[in-house]
């Protein structure tokens, strides 16, 4: 193995070790806890060494985000294998990937990062993650328009998991609210 594939492996597992800190303390303690001198301290490299990988917080919780839409389109995928309901098991999946991992889901929606939706500049996870979710969605109706119908599917998940975790909605009925959106898709 030659220095510079040593190097490069050495760097790309201090990325690695850096993401993973991030969003452990963010799961535990909340987004507002990791700054970038307190992640330099968890993985015990100067905050220069952090600025040497990420430009700063920001980019840290996109690179989070992005790993999290990753998991979030694999989590899909294998539901969309298993079932036979298929937008039934993939919208439970979701809602299950989100209560999980709040600090991940909040990375990935909820926080102001530069990330791209929607557009052919998003990142492939991202495509990844809403294309599980439009192949759902496809098997569920002959209509043309799939892209907005999954935008919309998924605005309506969010809409779900995001107000029940807030308390806005009750969280004794949101198996019954699920119901009633799947019924509004079901070919």
């Amino acid at each position: 193995m030659s220095i510079q594939t040593r190097r490069e492996r050495e760097r790309a597992d201090r990325e690695k070790l850096i993401v993973a800190t991030a969003r452990e303390l963010a799961e535990t303690e909340g987004w507002d806890a990791v700054t970038t001198r307190r992640l330099a301290e968890k993985v015990e490299y100067s905050q220069p060494v952090l600025y040497s990988h990420f430009r700063g917080k920001d980019a840290i919780v996109i690179a989070v985000a992005l790993e999290g839409f990753a998991e979030l389109a694999e989590q899909l995928r294998g539901a969309r294998a298993r079932a036979d309901q298929t937008l039934a098991a993939v919208s439970r999946a979701y809602i299950a990937f989100a209560d999980r991992h709040p600090a991940l889901y909040d990375a990935m929606f909820s926080r102001s990062v530069d990330l791209p939706f929607a557009t052919p500049d998003a990142p492939p996870a991202l495509h990844a993650a809403f294309d599980e979710l439009a192949d759902a969605i496809r098997l569920q109706t002959q209509e043309d328009e799939v892209g907005l119908l999954t935008e919309t599917f998924w605005a309506a998940l969010h809409g779900l998991v995001t107000l029940t975790r807030s308390g806005r909605l009750p969280r004794d009925a949101a198996d019954r609210r699920l119901e009633l959106l799947l019924a509004r898709f079901d070919g």
